[in-house]
């Protein structure tokens, strides 16, 4: 099971079509940014704000690949931790920079939802090419 869980904190939104978003964030874990569009009439986003982001194979809590659909059934999952879920394809990954400046891109679609993720090579190595992501995420309390 590949999975990627980090803490992100939205620096900027520009709102891209009527109902969606593309939000910038950055990660202090592994120097990491990311651009992602978000369905804004589902779950609103504001400058500042921090959350939890994952990317997952499977939204099984057991690891066993999932079949990439949600079945409702008393049979709990990772989704039930999270305030939003997408699924998509992990459909290119590429590296930019040399030396110990090299950074990995990964984009996904979510049905034309598009993330950008840009961090440490090393991240993009968990992660396959054409491979199906679960990205879910929820806000995190601020004191």
């Amino acid at each position: 099971m590949a999975w990627l869980g980090l803490q992100f904190e939205a620096l900027a939104i520009d709102k891209y079509l009527t109902r969606v978003s593309r939000i910038e964030a950055r990660s202090e874990q592994f120097d990491m940014y990311m651009q992602l569009d978000v369905n804004t009439e589902i779950y609103r986003m504001h400058v500042g704000e921090k959350f939890m982001m994952v990317l997952a194979s499977t939204l099984n809590l057991d690891g066993t690949p999932d079949s990439g659909y949600y079945t409702q059934g008393g049979r709990t999952s990772l989704a039930d931790k999270f305030e939003y879920v997408m699924h998509g394809k992990l459909y290119k990954i590429s590296e930019e920079g040399e030396g110990p400046r090299v950074k990995a891109d990964i984009y996904v679609s979510y049905g034309g939802l598009l993330m950008m993720l840009r961090g440490e090579p090393s991240i993009a190595a968990k992660f396959d090419l054409d491979q199906k992501l679960f990205l879910l995420m929820r806000k995190v309390a601020t004191s």
